[in-house]
């Protein structure tokens, strides 16, 4: 086994007794990333930036202080600022962009002794659902099982890529529909988002403030809850980040969920869902119940609203949080003709540096914000969302622990199969996804099976609010139960 295919854990026990050195495993990484370039994952590599993390890593494990990151490589979606690294949120208008300083999360993993390996492939400003908005050009899932290219998801798809591939042992992700759960389930790896406020937004660049949530992606549910301990905490430079201590995570993985209620949403059955998603979907029930867990029926009655109102709410957030890309202060300015003034100069420099699904989310999201429409869209937006959070909040208060959902309505599909696709086609990627979101709850997608064709299939398990610890041991069940090992051959 390459010890660029260790999980966390493995490879944090190597570590602490020798067998291992960070210099050792981030080399086999970076040798993995090199090689993996046709996926298109890595798309700012910061080698020099590891080997002296890697290194700075094995003195602390000599002096025998380290903490569970200490010395495991990373991928860092391009969504967090890193130091002196280029972060442009994988959009052309943020060309050149090197910040002063560090996201928290980067902070939080670098303090733990975790190595970045470089950042990582996404959706333009994490919009999309396949990593097609990239002005990198898309990642490229490491599943194949024809001859087509296969998504790896959006807009974490780099960081999904990077995981399934073994090129890091792990990834950040971002998750403001699905970005972390929906690129998970397509390359059969975990993501985890947590709840809102749990995981600092300072330091990521926004997309749609009250939903943005930061979190991990690995290749265990073990992983996910080491690395979630790494990243979370109370940050003060965070409004929104709630100051409430943090579990043990790891240690919450008891796998004992007997006399727990996992609750089966009615409303989560879609038409024309593929049999074997709903088949999957029965099966991860059955696998619950056989743990000792009561499986009920329940009803979330307003899911049905949840993609409206998540597609008139985003794009107004976003709206606002991308005016400040108008080429006055950084980032990418267009080149102006004699007589141009300020008018033309904003105009210019965002016509050219936003791609087309920026560009339509920020005239949906500045339409639904007008004086004429605010009440009709954005305020009616808003009351759903609120239904939405009482839905669950309901459903928790009678007693459910857990609710299990599937985590996609489709495995993979081909790149540049849905581009040409009404938008709206590509929206209903995150049909199981944007209720978490909406209501700021933690949830996990984790892999439980292979389609016909042999393509990754996940479930998703959503927590009650701030009991990550719950949901993880939850999630850690059905991993053990499902038997997930399936790895993707390699091509590349």
């Amino acid at each position: 086994m390459t010890p660029n295919s260790l999980t966390i854990a493995e490879a944090r026990d190597a570590l602490r007794k020798g067998e291992l050195t960070a210099v050792d495993l981030t080399m086999a990484c970076l040798t993995a990333m090199d090689a993996g370039d046709p996926l298109n994952a890595f798309v700012h590599k910061t080698p020099d930036i590891a080997l002296d993390q890697a290194r700075a890593a094995d003195a602390r494990l000599a002096a025998g202080d380290a903490p569970a990151m200490c010395g495991i490589p990373l991928g860092i979606k391009d969504l967090f600022c890193t130091r002196g690294v280029p972060s442009q949120a994988a959009s052309n208008i943020l060309k050149g962009f090197r910040p002063e300083y560090e996201s928290t999360v980067t902070a939080n993993l670098f303090g733990a002794g975790a190595v970045m390996l470089g950042k990582l492939n996404m959706d333009e400003f994490a919009m999309g659902s396949s990593n097609e908005t990239s002005c990198y050009g898309p990642a490229v899932n490491p599943w194949k099982v024809d001859d087509r290219q296969l998504t790896a998801g959006g807009s974490s798809g780099g960081s999904a890529a990077a995981v399934a591939g073994g090129l890091c042992l792990a990834a950040t992700g971002t998750d403001t529909g699905g970005s972390i759960r929906q690129p998970a389930a397509f390359t059969g790896i975990v993501g985890l988002k947590p709840t809102y406020g749990r995981v600092s937004r300072w330091g990521t660049i926004a997309f749609a403030s009250s939903l943005d949530q930061a979190g991990p992606m690995t290749r265990t549910v073990r992983d996910a809850a080491i690395m979630l301990q790494a990243m979370a905490g109370h940050d003060p430079k965070d409004s929104t980040s709630a100051d409430i201590p943090l579990p043990d995570f790891e240690a919450a993985l008891t796998g004992d969920i007997r006399g727990k209620t996992v609750g089966i949403p009615r409303e989560y059955r879609m038409e024309g869902m593929p049999a074997e998603i709903e088949a999957l979907w029965q099966k991860g029930a059955g696998m619950l119940r056989d743990a000792g867990a009561r499986i009920v029926d329940i009803s979330l009655p307003h899911t049905k609203y949840a993609l409206p109102a998540y597609y008139v709410i985003a794009p107004a957030e976003a709206s606002s949080n991308l005016a400040r890309y108008d080429g006055v202060r950084y980032g990418h300015r267009a080149a102006l003709a004699a007589g141009d003034g300020i008018t033309e100069m904003y105009e210019k420099t965002r016509a050219e540096g936003f791609g087309k699904e920026v560009q339509r989310r920020v005239m949906i999201g500045t339409y639904v914000l007008s004086a004429g429409f605010y009440d009709a869209y954005y305020n009616r937006a808003r009351k759903i969302r609120a239904l939405i959070k009482r839905d669950f909040d309901q459903v928790f208060a009678q007693g459910v622990d857990v609710i299990l959902t599937p985590a996609t309505p489709s495995a993979a599909f081909g790149l540049g199969e849905m581009a040409h696709a009404d938008p709206v086609q590509m929206y209903l990627n995150d049909v199981f996804t944007v209720t978490v979101n909406l209501a700021g709850l933690p949830g996990i997608a984790v892999p439980a099976g292979l389609d016909a064709k042999g393509l990754p299939l996940g479930l998703q398990l959503i927590g009650r609010p701030w009991d990550e610890a719950g949901l993880l041991d939850h999630a850690h069940v059905l991993e053990r139960a499902a038997g997930f090992v399936s790895k993707p051959e390699k091509w590349w």
